[in-house]
């Protein structure tokens, strides 16, 4: 590892945690270069929601590059991103009775929040933006400015305005009634406020803490932007494309924001790819006004087309998440139960699940503890406070149980309880 730590900017993070050489990954089991195997409760920060080297996507992928299909294709025609479009439309868009027009920004999730909050502000010709509390959209400038973790903000060395925050789902403990202090700085003309363009929200906070927001909550988000005409943005790079059970998060709230911004497993093979949905009405783009030089990563379109018709023609995919999510929240509210030395709190929705500790360095610790037992996984929250779970949505149930057992004994090891 000497290369690494010789030429590597101090900025890495994970493989600090994580301090071995990877070589392979099949499923849901990285192996690394000693021949040691690990299971992966990460996911690549939930980029890999089908696991690792799916076969359905590692077989038309490399037909398309051994018959010299194109790689790059910035935004021309290509039969790659012609199969997906009509693939998305079939098996995403209709089943669902959506209409949206698809942009292809840059390929992450940042370049996808990026223009949706450009997109906002052409639309509506305000410039203010609202975004809530520990939400995290990503690390450029503008996510940043809709971000709320101080030390990510921090980075940024400028100041990052023309956003303010609002508290999320549930931050006063239930204590104080939804958008109260949203409402009156509306209506107050003495409030300060400034009109804004969009709201720009996760229906559950992945790195803010696995903070899933009410289905009340989510609906009554955007009846108030619809009565005070604020465009509504669901950045769903982490958890859509399956994470919370439904292709998109917002389903269960029979929501149907004005843009939504999509990434991570959208390739369904951890390839770059990110995707705005946009409301026909608000495609007010000129032609270039937006624009990234991997816009049209073809195969990325190839493994999207097979995920898609692989995972998404019924909804097996759908039920059993929403199962393995079930089997996760009552093993973990067995772990809270169990563990008397500790106050822990468990979190989420689907497959993002979390134990929240109030001793914040415990959970480093657990993780610490599970990755010398061979398990992969991160922590979340402003103090990194979350012990966070993202199996891919593929696992198996042995696999699952293998892990949650690896989790109580990491607990155990922990808090000696």
């Amino acid at each position: 590892m000497t290369i690494f730590e010789d030429l590597e900017s101090e900025v890495r993070s994970y493989c600090r945690s994580w301090p071995v050489v990877f070589d392979t990954a099949v499923g849901s089991r990285l192996t690394d270069v000693d021949g040691n195997s690990y299971l992966d409760f990460f996911a690549g920060a939930g980029a890999l929601n089908y696991g690792h080297n799916p076969p359905a996507l590692k077989k038309p992928l490399i037909e398309y590059l051994q018959r010299d299909g194109i790689t790059h294709g910035l935004d021309m025609y290509t039969r790659a991103k012609g199969e997906f479009l009509k693939t998305f439309r079939e098996k995403v868009l209709a089943p669902r009775g959506l209409d949206y027009k698809v942009q292809f920004p840059g390929p992450t999730g940042a370049n996808a929040v990026e223009s949706a909050l450009k997109l906002a502000r052409k639309i509506s010709g305000k410039e203010a933006m609202i975004n809530f509390t520990n939400a995290f959209h990503g690390m450029t400038l503008g996510a940043l400015s809709v971000t709320g973790n101080s030390m990510k903000r921090g980075g940024a060395g400028v100041p990052l305005v023309h956003a303010t925050p609002m508290p999320y789902d549930n931050y006063f403990d239930g204590k104080v009634p939804d958008f109260l202090w949203f409402e009156r700085v509306l209506q107050d003309q003495g409030s300060s406020l400034n009109e804004p363009a969009a709201v720009i929200v996760e229906t559950v906070q992945g790195e803010g803490g696995i903070n899933p927001a009410r289905i009340e909550w989510l609906q009554g988000l955007a009846e108030l932007c619809r009565r005070h005409d604020i465009l509504l943005i669901v950045d769903d790079v982490q958890m859509g494309v399956g994470r919370t059970g439904p292709f998109f998060s917002f389903e269960i709230a029979g929501i149907e924001p004005d843009i939504v911004c999509i990434s991570k497993s959208i390739s369904g093979y951890g390839l770059p790819m990110a995707l705005v949905l946009i409301k026909p009405e608000y495609d007010q783009w000129g032609p270039g006004e937006h624009n990234g030089t991997f816009r049209g990563n073809n195969p990325a379109f190839v493994t999207a087309t097979a995920a898609l018709r692989e995972y998404w023609s019924d909804d097996a995919l759908e039920r059993s998440t929403l199962a393995k999510g079930e089997r996760v929240e009552e093993a973990f509210n067995k772990i809270a139960a169990d563990t008397r030395t500790a106050e822990v709190t468990v979190k989420g929705r689907g497959l993002a699940r979390g134990l929240q500790f109030a001793d914040a360095d415990l959970a480093g610790k657990v993780c610490a503890a599970a990755f010398e037992r061979r398990l992969l996984m991160e922590t979340s929250g402003p103090s990194s406070e979350v012990m966070k779970v993202l199996p891919p949505l593929t696992i198996t149930d042995d696999e699952l149980e293998e892990g949650l057992a690896v989790i109580a004994e990491s607990v155990r090891s922990v808090t000696g309880s």
